[in-house]
């Protein structure tokens, strides 16, 4: 049976092409320091609505008052909760899953691969590493979208190469717009960056997922080393 508590809407805002940012403040509940390892999800519930689970964005810590969330519409639960205002209820559960394992990262290059919505436990792992980034070697991540328009965290991405965070962004379907970047798959663009030593941290649509890891497996990173968050 689920531990329900109440959290309090702090913030919505568009973080993207067809997604949006939202923010839940859990100051004076038990959720507090409970978000233990990047990667972790939360199941949040509308009674009207039911629940649904959802990765959170924001990096772990034992002082976190607030817990940010991507969303993309498409199921009932997810479509309301885009449109709650600041104020309002929800009810989430604690931190459940296994998360990404960074601490075998430490010391070591960490290669980090996302497509749309995936971005989400991603960024959990990119802020925890900005805590500390001297206890990482070169780290890369390989961003995907579908359009130009399809990236979240636009205004962080600055911020995240200035802390020494490689980002490699490619589109899948630029159309008639004006994308001078990259474009496919994120696996298709690993060129000859090294592997050998490397963890890798992927998130994304299953296809994806498959792409990357068999990539990482023709370059002759260990399967051991590469690592999903479920």
């Amino acid at each position: 049976m689920t531990d329900w508590h109440p959290t309090t809407v702090a913030d919505v805002f568009p973080a993207a092409e067809e997604l949006i940012e939202l923010v839940l403040e859990i100051g004076g509940t038990p959720l507090v320091g409970q978000h233990q390892t990047p990667g972790q999800y939360v199941r949040l519930c509308l009674p009207e609505l039911g629940e649904g689970i959802f990765a959170i964005a924001s990096a772990p810590g034992p002082a976190g008052h607030r817990w940010e969330f991507l969303l993309k519409g498409g199921s009932a639960l997810a479509d309301r909760l885009m449109t709650l205002t600041p104020g309002e209820r929800v009810m989430s559960s604690r931190p459940e899953g296994r998360g990404f394992p960074l601490a075998q990262a430490r010391g070591h290059g960490v290669l980090l691969f996302a497509t749309g919505s995936g971005i989400s436990p991603i960024r959990s792992v990119i802020e925890s590493i900005r805590q500390e980034r001297g206890a990482y070697g070169p780290v890369t991540l390989f961003f995907g979208a579908r359009t130009p328009r399809a990236f979240a965290y636009e205004r962080e991405l600055r911020h995240w190469e200035e802390a020494g965070i490689r980002v490699v962004r490619t589109v899948s379907q630029p159309g008639a717009s004006d994308w001078q970047g990259l474009t496919g798959y994120v696996q298709a663009h690993l060129g000859e960056l090294p592997v050998e030593g490397h963890q890798a941290f992927l998130c994304g649509q299953s296809a994806m997922v498959r792409g990357v890891i068999d990539a990482l497996l023709a370059r002759g990173l260990a399967r051991e080393h590469i690592h999903l968050n479920y």
